[in-house]
């Protein structure tokens, strides 16, 4: 039982301190998605503890745990209801309420039919599908009466989005930020009110041993739409599977750089991949908005055959509203630097993907 007991001690602080060297490579980057897993592990090493029995390193090894839990809880409780974060109702200057969904529907997934279930159940004026091949294309044409304002990126390499809307696309385009075959889709949106607003879907590669061997395409594809945000000067909403965490080093990097808000925090994790396993599910589909734009209602939705779920979310628009202003972080000249450097490297990055990816 001790050797149980230290041999978790071990591994929760070599999780912990990982993600804390200056690496890409996917080893220091994949744990900071299982900051969650490893802070209700660090609690239940905890308790176990006071079962086994004790030698001299007893209750230096119980502290460090609570060191660990408090040091992890710290980051983790700004993504819950128990951090304080004012909430805004809508007014007279005010957008009607908008709906979303974003899913990353598995390019493999073939319950077709699941997904546009989902859609017509929850009727949002606008969805997101990513890993969509002309496959997933061919099944959702029977929404296109209802969804008649469309952007399409169809490829077959698990990197393929589509963008459907009842808002009218006043303009859009796709973007390959780091790579010809990483797509990113910057739509313009305006609504039957004259509200103008700006939807960026993107997906950028996970590192990981099956996929990309360092994190360089993915901080690099993201930090690009952060600089584009930065160019607009209307309000925008940056969505989709950024294969990445809200707490890690290149999420806070975004955040300052394009100077959006995360509703997670004061709100919760919103936790998506993977789909089938509860116990087991990361927190990485991400969403960031600018300070007019307002979060009423962000959840996942039920699992349609997908490895991700569906994220769920209602927002309305007010320009003249400025109470969101204090949530905005800004980043230094230090960080304006170090996103260049990380763009530039992604770019550098050779990833090699095929470009038409079958099921194993």
């Amino acid at each position: 039982m001790p050797i149980i007991y230290y041999t978790f001690i071990s591994l929760l602080f070599i999780f912990t301190i990982l993600p804390k060297i200056p690496s890409s490579h996917w080893i220091f980057r994949v744990p900071d998605f299982g900051k969650i897993q490893i802070t209700y592990l660090t609690i239940i090493i905890l308790g176990f503890g006071f079962f086994i029995e004790r030698n001299e390193y007893f209750w230096y090894s119980q502290v460090f745990l609570l060191v660990l839990f408090i040091y992890h809880g710290i980051t983790l409780v700004k993504y819950t209801p128990l951090y304080p974060v004012k909430k805004h109702q809508r007014n007279s200057h005010s957008s009607k309420k908008i709906h979303f969904i974003s899913a990353n529907v598995y390019q493999f997934n073939k319950e077709h039919n699941r997904f546009i279930d989902l859609i017509n159940r929850n009727k949002p004026e606008m969805f997101l599908t990513m890993e969509s091949d002309s496959h997933w294309e061919n099944a959702l044409q029977v929404l296109e009466n209802d969804y008649p304002y469309q952007h399409k990126v169809t490829l077959e390499n698990t990197y393929g989005m589509h963008f459907y809307s009842k808002i009218k696309i006043e303009d859009s385009k796709t973007h390959f930020f780091v790579a010809d075959d990483i797509p990113s889709i910057e739509a313009h949106l305006k609504t039957q009110e004259g509200f103008e607003f700006v939807f960026f879907g993107v997906h950028p590669p996970p590192p990981s041993p099956t996929e990309e061997e360092t994190s360089k395409e993915r901080d690099g594809d993201i930090l690009s739409v952060a600089k584009r945000v930065t160019e607009i000067k209307k309000p925008v909403i940056v969505v989709g599977d950024f294969n990445n965490v809200a707490w890690s080093k290149s999420s806070i990097l975004f955040r300052k750089t394009s100077e959006l808000i995360d509703p997670r925090v004061g709100r919760a994790f919103v936790s998506t991949f993977h789909a089938k396993y509860k116990l087991f599910r990361f927190p990485i589909d991400l969403m960031f908005h600018s300070e007019d734009i307002f979060i009423e209602e962000l959840k996942t939705l039920e699992n349609f055959g997908s490895d991700h779920l569906p994220v769920y979310c209602e927002f309305f628009i007010d320009e003249k509203n400025n109470q969101q202003e204090e949530r905005i972080e800004t980043a230094d000249s230090e960080e304006k630097q170090e996103a260049e450097e990380m763009i530039q490297e992604g770019k550098e990055e050779d990833g090699e993907r095929d470009a038409v990816v079958t099921e194993d």
